[in-house]
């Protein structure tokens, strides 16, 4: 099996040779073709055949999903009505490895006639595309991975990485943040961990566990029960903290065989705990309990007053974790 090793080698050092020579090309075109694309009112509209058409995809899908909307549209539905969901508004980048893809070049009379700007990667410059486009990216490779130089390969990696890198600089010249991203992603975890606020995940309310600091730990005991959060918030009488109970101080009371009827929460509980208010992002409060090694959070507000509570569960249903 030593040469299925060998072939992988062999495979990814052609790759990244490929992607190297096409680091060193980079030069003012790249500039042009993302001052273009940052110029278009529009969209992005990405065609391209075969291997480049699913690239292509993947392209549009990256651009999308930061902050430059796109699409891909098959170039031979292109010319059989697909060409009406392009505006004049909008900018086309066309791929093609030779760079004379039938279809691809059917479409360039009725690209020019609508006076769209076209970006093109191509692996020939001096193709049908390379000549007609208004700016030309150069993905071509000294030879593909494939042992017959056949199967697109190390072109394909090039073209990916090449959409990958104007997707990039797109993003930073638009000021595209994390925020933005999340926005885009509100069913994923990193939109769930920008996105969500403690608020969002707290019990509120009567669901918020909390007994006097005069109540004897019996009280306690109850309302950890009732409420089913491992914890209950001690307060004075204007309803602001004072003392937290965990289940772990109840087990403590119990093996000091402390008198429940008699014990109260006041002299029970852990002074001062750790809080976060309502506003914070639910993400640092799971990482707050993760570093403090706690299961459960209590919420206030700027006057000190309990306002909910949550723990390790709320942020596993919400997907945080």
């Amino acid at each position: 099996m030593s040469g299925v090793l060998d072939s992988a080698r062999r495979t990814l050092a052609i790759e990244a040779d490929a992607l190297k020579a096409a680091e060193e090309r980079l030069d003012g075109t790249f500039e042009q073709a993302v001052a273009a694309i940052l110029a278009a009112q529009g969209r992005l509209v990405v065609t391209g055949m075969g291997k480049s058409g699913l690239i292509g995809r993947k392209i549009a899908a990256t651009l999308s999903s930061t902050g430059t909307p796109s699409f891909f549209m098959h170039p031979a539905e292109g010319s059989h009505g697909d060409l009406g969901m392009v505006t004049g508004q909008d900018v086309v980048l066309a791929i093609s490895s030779s760079g004379e893809t039938q279809e691809v070049v059917a479409l360039l009379p009725l690209l020019q006639r609508l006076n769209i700007p076209l970006v093109a990667m191509v692996g020939r410059t001096d193709s049908t595309l390379g000549r007609r486009a208004d700016v030309v990216l150069d993905i071509s490779v000294t030879t593909e991975a494939c042992p017959m130089n056949l199967a697109p390969t190390a072109s394909t990696t090039v073209t990916l990485a090449l959409g990958d890198a104007l997707a990039v600089a797109l993003l930073e010249e638009r000021g595209f943040t994390a925020e933005d991203f999340a926005r885009f992603h509100p069913g994923g975890s990193l939109g769930k961990q920008l996105l969500l606020r403690i608020s969002d995940l707290m019990h509120t309310g009567e669901g918020v566990p909390r007994v006097g600091a005069d109540a004897p730990m019996r009280e306690a005991l109850l309302e950890m029960t009732a409420k089913r959060l491992g914890m209950t918030a001690v307060v004075d009488a204007d309803h602001r903290l004072v003392g937290l109970i965990t289940d772990g101080d109840l087990r403590r009371a119990l093996d000091e065989e402390m008198d429940m009827h008699a014990v109260t929460a006041g002299e029970a509980m852990t002074p001062d705990p750790f809080t976060i208010g309502p506003d914070e992002l639910a993400a640092r409060g799971l990482q707050q309990m993760e570093d403090r090694a706690i299961n459960g959070l209590l919420v206030v507000d700027e006057q000190g007053q309990v306002v909910g509570a949550l723990n390790m569960h709320d942020f596993l249903r919400a997907g945080v974790i």
